[in-house]
């Protein structure tokens, strides 16, 4: 038999193992004690709802039988070199893992990436950090992983109607990922450890015959229109080589604009969608974990605290967004000429400052007055977030002296329209420097932040105050663009064997709905396949 029981533990008892068992002995029957053979810690989290924070933790104890460990997935990969091929455009999460279900199901995925790989990929983050230059293939959006690998790597996702989530889990775990993320709440990995599981995972599907081209970005599509349902027959990549596959997967991830513009440029239909804008705002960890745990300084078994927030303003929400407690804030543009601000944490979240994207959602309504402003030469306006989001990333950018340093205020300077005197101290190796960030951002955006700052005080005490401080622009939460598909084939409504897939496709926000969204196409690729014996 297999009990599973709630345990409510001290900060400092949840890491005793002798005060575990003795917790779990506890809330046993006397006969069910005697009987008990072993435990399995399933779910831990931190409830700081309290006056004292304490930890949860949902536990199994096996009682008259043995617990037997889960048994390593990557044994279903099959060799497959001399099997029908698929391409995968990107090597994100959603390109990773649908190669990886595509090994299962003896299929050889052939992956093509614009970027490096992870290791080459650190030299272009260097650059952009320490001298400003951007690589428009190479940066903390485009390569190897995604953006998700020098992204914090949070794990946690609400989509679970996508499938389970814990074999994605596993699988990381089995490729490097501490164990610790199958019963953490909000499981992360961290930016210097994720690395090294994508190079794992790479080699997995080397190792099964799977072929993976860095520095190939797609710059064409080969298609067949010979019939009255046109299909997808292979790519172009950097202008010259041709690659050609039963069918092709497209996970480019939520910066690829190209690819909408090859979409366009072949009439395949693209959709507008909402999406959010708005800024990095940072605080000393140390006042957000005193926010949190009541606490003035931290207890050495409470992980930096964090927070989620959210409020309406004039009828449209105004939220927290890939909050990054003991982070950093990163330089995340695509493109020269423009400045785009991200987060990121290492494994231990261990950085004096605590950061995350405070954002406005933007509605396609909102746009209208682009619809006469031109996105590449085309004023077509289904391309009006692109052309909102390119606008403000640019007018960021000229604010400034040429480089990735970044314009900032603090909140209550913010909110009341004055331009800081000075500023605190920064994550942001680029640096930052003091700028009037109302006349910068877009005006719907800059008031309903500064409406909502104040009521975030209110919820969290303390935390509205000019020890903390804006930093622009949080652009790139999601794609404005949705590429479409069907809901039962998965495949583009106008063209057979085109696979939309992930955040770029926009049916995912995060590396594990990537991932399962990878699977999920990967499956339906494999039954496209299997009807056309």
């Amino acid at each position: 038999m297999i009990k599973r029981i709630n345990l409510s533990l001290s900060p400092e008892d949840s890491h005793d193992e002798t005060k575990i068992r003795a917790a779990v002995i506890e809330h046993l029957q006397a006969s069910e004690r005697i009987n008990m053979t072993s435990y399995r810690l399933v779910r831990k989290s931190v409830d700081a709802r309290s006056r004292q924070p304490v930890f949860r933790m949902q536990v199994d104890v096996y009682i008259t039988e043995q617990y037997t460990p889960p048994q390593p997935i990557s044994i279903n990969y099959q060799q497959v070199q001399h099997k029908k091929s698929v391409l995968i455009v990107g090597a994100g999460p959603a390109g990773y893992f649908a190669a990886l279900q595509l090994l299962a199901l003896g299929i050889q995925p052939i992956i093509l990436d614009r970027g490096k790989d992870v290791r080459a990929r650190r030299r272009d983050l260097k650059a952009i950090q320490q001298d400003g230059v951007v690589d428009p293939n190479s940066n903390y959006c485009f390569g190897e992983g995604g953006a998700g690998t020098y992204s914090d790597g949070k794990l946690y996702t609400r989509s679970k109607k996508r499938g389970k989530i814990e074999p994605i889990l596993r699988t990381l775990v089995e490729h490097g990922a501490t164990s610790e993320i199958l019963i953490d709440a909000h499981p992360h990995i961290g930016s210097n450890k994720l690395p090294k599981v994508v190079a794992n995972i790479r080699q997995t599907i080397i190792d099964h015959g799977g072929l993976i081209h860095f520095e190939h970005k797609v710059t064409d599509f080969i298609l067949d229109r010979t019939s009255s349902s046109p299909s997808i027959r292979g790519v172009v990549v950097n202008d010259t080589k041709e690659f050609f596959g039963a069918a092709t997967i497209l996970a480019t991830g939520h910066s690829a604009r190209d690819i909408y513009l090859l979409l366009y440029k072949h009439q395949l239909r693209i959709e507008s969608k909402d999406f959010a804008l708005g800024v990095r705002i940072e605080h000393p960890q140390s006042l957000i974990d005193q926010i949190q745990y009541r606490q003035k300084k931290r207890a050495l078994q409470l992980p930096a605290a964090s927070y989620a927030l959210v409020c309406q303003v004039e009828k449209r929400g105004v939220f927290s967004f890939c909050m990054c407690p003991g982070g950093l804030i990163v330089p995340a543009a695509t493109a020269p000429g423009e400045l785009v601000v991200n987060g990121m944490s290492l494994s231990r979240r261990d950085s004096p400052y605590s950061n995350s994207g405070m954002v406005v959602a933007v509605e396609t309504k909102d746009l209208a007055a682009y619809n006469n402003k031109s996105y590449e030469g085309i004023y077509d306006p289904v391309f009006n977030g692109l052309k909102f989001q390119q606008e403000v990333e640019q007018k960021m950018f000229a604010a400034g002296d040429g480089s990735q340093q970044a314009p900032a205020q603090r909140i209550v300077d913010f909110c009341q329209n004055k331009t800081s005197k000075n500023l605190g101290n920064t994550s942001y190796i680029p640096g930052i420097y003091s700028a009037p960030m109302q006349n910068l951002l877009p005006a719907f955006v800059a008031n309903r932040l500064q409406k909502a700052l104040p009521e975030f005080g209110k919820k969290k005490k303390g935390y509205y105050t000019n020890e903390a401080q804006i930093v622009g622009t949080e652009s790139r939460t999601s794609s404005p663009l949705r590429i479409p598909r069907d809901a039962e084939s998965l495949m583009h409504p106008q063209l057979k064997g085109l696979f939309p897939c992930g955040e770029g496709a926009g049916f995912a926000g995060g590396i594990v709905s990537a991932a399962m969204d990878g699977e999920n196409v990967a499956k339906a690729v494999a039954e496209l396949l299997n009807a056309k014996k």
